[in-house]
């Protein structure tokens, strides 16, 4: 099922844990507001494909993956992403500067970008570093 001309159900949903992610109808139109106000500007605004790595993750999908309970993920309200070509740091700062409406982008460890959109529109900003065998996270990308 398309959201958007570029974003599918599907590819909000996919998993490679094997478990069932089917979300509620609640979490799917968290999934279509997160594909419209951030992730279809996004994908025009740069002219390429955006690859999700990980949207919806029902209960079971999140603890697989070791994701924490409160996880935005959970709500459909969030995406990790990369674009090819582009640094995930290059991304991040991308996103703020088209004054995208999101709630929180963490721009984590050099690999890929977590963005979510919901209710607040905090444009909460973080780079997530490991330190010490731990992760930190600094305020700002950048």
């Amino acid at each position: 099922m398309q959201l958007t001309p570029n974003i599918s159900l599907e590819e909000l949903t996919a998993t490679s844990t094997g478990l069932a992610n089917a979300p509620t109808r609640r979490e799917r139109a968290a999934l279509l507001a997160l594909a419209t106000h951030i992730l279809q500007p996004l994908r025009d605004a740069v002219g390429k494909p955006v690859y999700i790595t990980s949207a919806f993750r029902s209960a079971a999908v999140n603890r697989a993956v070791g994701g924490v309970p409160g996880s935005q993920h959970r709500s459909g309200q969030a995406a990790d992403i990369h674009v090819d070509g582009m640094t995930s740091m290059a991304l991040a700062r991308r996103i703020v500067a088209l004054g995208l409406p999101f709630d929180q982008l963490i721009e984590e460890f050099g690999q890929w970008v977590h963005v979510s959109y919901g209710a607040q529109h905090r444009r909460q900003q973080l780079t997530a570093v490991r330190r010490n065998g731990s992760t930190r996270y600094l305020d700002g990308v950048g």
